[in-house]
C-alpha cells in the first residue's frame, strides 16, 4: 500500500506502524507536517491541508458481518483512500490512522478552499463504493472533516478542530462534509457554478489530455498507453477524472466531454511509433448515444489513426443499464478491427455474462485484484483462476496498479500479458509521453 507521496522513514515507521492497516498514526502527521513547514520557503503555514474520515455504524458492521469483515473494511478504505491521493493531489502527502474508523489525510498542496472540499467530496464517493466480504457486500457512510492550516496553527490545533468539525457532522442528517471552524470562510464556487464553467471548458481548452504507460510483461517493452482527462480550471487548479466526470455528469455533459477527450488523445497518439497502441474509455453515456459509433469512427478516420491499434475499455457500470445494446455497439467497433477491453474486472460483481456475450479481446483487472498478490496466497490463487478462464476464452490480461516489483513478477509468472502502474510510469502530458515513446522505439 502506498502511504505517503514521500515514503515513511523506517525509524518513524517501526514506532508507528498501525498493525491493521499498515499504516502510521498521528505521530508521523505531527513529524511531517514540521517538516514540510521547515523546507517551506512561503512562510510557516503555507499550503498545509487536511481532512479527518470517520466511518460510521462499525459496531454494527462488526456484529452483523464478523470482526474479520470490520477489519477487512477498515483495510480497504485505507487503500482506497491512499490510491485516491495518489492519482488526485499533485503535491507532497501522508496518510495515517487516526484511531477506530476515522483517519487522517494531509497534504503539502497548493490549492483553493473550493478545490479541497471537491477532493473530500470525491474522495467520499470513492470509499462509500461497495465492499465485498466473505459474507456479504457492505455499503460504507464516511464524514469527512476538512481543513486549511492557519498561519503558525499547530498540528494538534488542527487536529483538535478536525475532531470537533468530525464530530458535528456526525450529528447532522445528511452531512457528509464539514469545515473546521476558525478560518475564514470566503464565497464559495457552487456546484452550479463548475457545471457552469465545465461548459465552457472545451471551448477554452482547459481539458488536457494525460496518458498512462503500459507495458510488456513477456519483456518490459513499452506497448502503448490509455488516454485519461485532467481539467485545468483557472480557480481551482488541476481537478482529476473522477471529479471532473461527477461534474460533467450532473451538467449532463458526459456524453460531448468523451468525445472531446477521444478527438483530443486520436489526434496526439498521430505521432506514436507503429507499435504503440491507444486504449480510449467508454462512458455509460456513449453507449446510450444513438450515433456513438458513427461519430466514434468519425474521429478515428479523421484523426488517421489505425483502427487496429485502438482499444475501447469499457467498465460493467456502463454495461448495465442494456447488455444487448452495449454487445450490439462493441461488435460493430470490433468488426472495424477496434479490440475491446472489459475494465475494472474484480472490481464489481463480476457478472460472466459478459464474457459469453461481448466481443471482449482484454480482461483489465481493477487494482484491488493486485494489491495482495504479493502476502496473499488467496489473493494469487483468484489471480491464476482469473488468468486461467481468461486463456480458454483467448483473451489476454491486463494488470492495473501495479506499484512494486514483486507485483510485477507475480503477475508475469501468472501469466497476465500487460501491466500499467506507478512501478514504471505515472500519467505523463502528450509530450513527456512522445519522449518516452522515442526513447525506446
Amino acid at each position: 500500500m502506498v502511504l505517503s507521496r514521500e515514503g515513511v522513514p523506517a525509524e518513524l515507521a517501526r514506532g508507528l506502524e498501525d498493525r491493521l492497516t499498515g499504516i502510521p498514526g498521528l505521530d508521523a502527521v505531527r513529524e511531517r507536517i514540521a517538516a514540510w513547514r521547515q523546507a517551506s520557503e512561503n512562510g510557516p503555514g503555507a499550503h498545509i491541508h487536511a481532512m479527518l474520515l470517520g466511518l460510521r455504524r462499525l459496531d454494527a458492521i462488526n456484529m452483523a458481518y464478523g470482526a474479520a469483515a470490520g477489519d477487512g473494511a477498515l483495510e480497504e478504505v485505507a487503500s482506497r483512500i491512499a490510491h485516491f491521493a495518489n492519482e488526485e493531489l499533485d503535491g507532497h502527502w501522508l496518510l495515517a490512522r487516526a484511531g477506530g474508523g476515522s483517519f487522517a489525510l494531509v497534504a503539502n498542496e497548493a490549492c483553493s478552499r473550493e478545490r479541497w472540499q471537491l477532493v473530500a467530496d470525491q474522495l467520499a464517493e470513492a470509499v462509500s463504493r461497495p465492499i465485498a466480504v466473505p459474507s456479504g457486500v457492505l455499503r460504507l457512510s464516511p464524514r469527512i472533516a476538512l481543513i486549511r492550516a492557519l498561519a503558525d496553527e499547530g498540528v494538534d490545533s488542527m487536529l483538535d478542530r478536525l475532531g470537533h468539525a468530525l464530530e458535528s457532522a456526525r450529528d447532522q442528517q445528511g452531512t457528509r462534509l464539514a469545515w473546521a471552524e476558525g478560518e475564514a470562510t470566503p464565497p464559495g464556487h457552487s456546484a452550479a457554478q463548475l457545471e457552469a464553467d465545465l461548459l465552457g471548458a472545451i471551448d477554452r481548452d482547459e481539458i488536457e489530455i494525460l496518458f498512462q504507460p503500459q507495458f510488456s510483461l513477456e519483456d518490459d517493452r513499452l506497448t502503448g498507453a490509455e488516454a485519461l482527462a485532467r481539467w485545468k480550471h483557472p480557480r481551482l487548479g488541476r481537478i482529476g477524472a473522477g471529479g471532473l466526470f461527477a461534474i460533467a455528469e450532473r451538467a449532463d455533459h458526459v456524453a460531448p466531454l468523451s468525445r472531446h477527450i477521444a478527438a483530443k488523445a486520436l489526434e496526439a497518439a498521430g505521432n506514436w511509433p507503429k507499435a504503440l497502441r491507444l486504449s480510449i474509455n467508454v462512458t455509460p453515456a456513449d453507449l446510450a448515444f444513438g450515433n456513438y459509433v458513427r461519430q466514434m469512427l468519425d474521429l478515428v478516420r479523421a484523426s488517421g489513426f489505425p483502427p487496429r491499434r485502438l482499444t475501447l475499455e469499457v467498465t460493467e457500470q456502463a454495461l448495465i443499464g442494456d447488455i444487448s445494446q452495449a454487445a450490439q455497439i462493441l461488435a460493430e467497433f470490433s468488426a472495424q478491427g477496434i479490440r475491446i477491453a472489459l475494465d475494472d474486472f474484480g472490481a464489481g460483481f463480476c457478472n460472466f455474462r459478459y464474457l459469453k456475450v461481448l466481443p471482449i479481446h482484454y480482461l483489465k483487472l481493477d487494482r484491488s485484484m493486485i494489491d495482495g498478490i504479493t502476502t496473499d496466497k488467496r489473493d494469487v490463487a483468484v489471480l491464476r483462476a482469473i488468468v486461467a478462464m481468461a486463456k480458454a476464452l483467448d483473451l489476454q490480461v491486463i494488470a492495473e496498479g501495479i506499484e512494486e516489483e514483486a507485483q510485477r513478477q507475480v503477475a508475469a509468472r501468472e501469466g497476465c500479458a500487460y501491466y500499467q502502474g506507478f512501478l514504471r510510469a505515472q500519467p505523463m502530458s502528450t509530450a513527456m509521453f512522445d519522449s518516452l515513446a522515442r526513447s525506446v522505439g
